[in-house]
Order: structure tokens, then sequence, then C-alpha cells
């Protein structure tokens, strides 16, 4: 999956975002959660910044609350991480007060985080507004919310059946290829969990097409690696077929 695409954001190039480095490997020992807890509560927004961001990388429940409430603080930077902490440090408390801040949030940064943490909590109540951000928002939030919807998939078939029909239409016209690209991702990870019926061949078909039609390299690859991990016949012998025309 994708996360680059920032150039619509407009936002200061000093606002860094936690997710950008979730996957680098620690270079010091994790906060002390105990010190980080009275930082929360700080009068001094570098402070809490500070604090937000620890909880990015340590889980403890105690501070749920806390991070919730920072979800509304005056500084970006201390929201932004607030949402990304309460994606570490998921809880049914903080869904509402997501959902809420990305409808009301101005900043691209925070709205990112919130609907990758939303993905997280695994939660019936993420479903429409992150479909709402998958059709509405900026590049750099619909990427996040299409790999999000995939993280619904074992949450109810009610929801994996709502899901697929807008993230089939994002992966078919979004102009953006890493939208495109975690559009193809969702929509293997929700395949998984549904029986054979009209949604899911309407699913397959559009991953096949992109895997035949996409300009992109990455977002045909991706639909492939999810035809893949699905296993369906017709799609694996897509698959094989373009392999063997050297079209793959």
């Amino acid at each position: 999956m994708y996360d680059r695409d920032l150039s619509a954001l407009n936002l200061d190039d000093e606002l860094d975002s936690p997710l950008d480095h979730l996957d680098e490997a620690p270079t010091a020992p994790k906060p002390d959660p105990e010190k980080m807890l009275l930082l929360l509560a700080s009068s001094v927004p570098e402070q809490r910044m500070i604090a937000t961001r620890a909880f990015c990388e340590i889980q403890d429940e105690r501070a749920i609350p806390y991070l919730i409430q920072l979800l509304s603080d005056p500084c970006p930077l201390v929201r932004v991480s607030a949402a990304y902490a309460l994606g570490r440090n998921t809880s049914p408390d903080a869904v509402e007060p997501l959902i809420d801040r990305l409808n009301l949030d101005w900043n691209g940064y925070v709205r990112k985080g919130v609907v990758w943490a939303l993905g997280n909590c695994a939660d019936r109540r993420a479903l429409e507004p992150l479909l709402e951000a998958l059709k509405t928002d900026i590049s750099a939030v619909r990427l996040w919310a299409a790999s999000s919807l995939g993280q619904l998939a074992n949450v109810g078939y009610d929801l994996v059946i709502c899901a697929i029909p807008p993230l089939i239409f994002s992966l078919r016209t979004d102009p953006i290829a890493a939208v495109r690209s975690n559009c193809a991702w969702a929509i293997g990870q929700l395949c998984r969990e549904l029986p054979s019926n009209v949604v899911y061949a309407g699913a397959i078909d559009s991953l096949i097409e992109v895997l035949e039609e996409d300009e992109d390299m990455g977002v045909r690859e991706d639909a492939k690696a999810s035809l893949l991990r699905v296993g369906d016949p017709r799609g694996l012998q897509i698959i094989e077929e373009l392999e063997l025309d050297g079209l793959l």
C-alpha cells in the first residue's frame, strides 16, 4: 500500500506525521508511560505533543481519556499525534470523538490520522465516515480511508457489502494511483470474507479490469496481489495468461 501523496495538503513541511514513521526501527528505548501520562495534561503545547507522540509507540489504557480530550487541542501537532495514538490505544469510547474530529478538522494531516485510527478501531460506526472520506476528502486522506475500510472485513458481513461498491468506484476513477492501490488492497481484504455472490463477482471483475488496464504498474501489482490472496480461479487464470504473454 501507499502513503506518499501529500502534495494536496498545502501545509508546512514541518508538520510531520507519526504515521509516516510507523515502520521505522526504534532508535531509543520506549518512553516512560508514567512520565508521559503527566505530560498529557501539561499546559505547554510542546510537552503535550511529546506525550501524544509517545503513545503512538506505547499502549496504556490510562492515556485514552486524555488522548480523546486532546483531539480538540488548539495545536494541530497535538491533535494529529492524539489521533495516531488512539489508533495504537484503541477504545470504543474513542470512535465518536474521532468521527467528530474527522468532520470538523480543517487540517488534512489530522484527518489522515483520524481515518487511520478509525480503521484500527474496527468499529461499525466508522463505515459511513470512512466512505465519505474516500469520496470527498483530499488524496492523502482518501488513501488511508481506503485501507481503513479494508480493516473492517471482520466487523460484519453487512459492512463488507456496503464498503465494496464505493471502493470499486474509487479503484476505477480516482486520479491518484496511490489511492487506487489502497482500494485494490482493501477490496482483496474484504473479498476474503465474502461468499461467491454478485458483490464478490463485481469486486473480482474490478480487480481484473485494473490488472489489465490501469496505467500505473504499482496499482496493477496491488490488484494482482489481491487476486492472489483471494485465490479466485478466474483471477488466477487471468494472471497466468498475462504472465505468459509477458504483460505482467
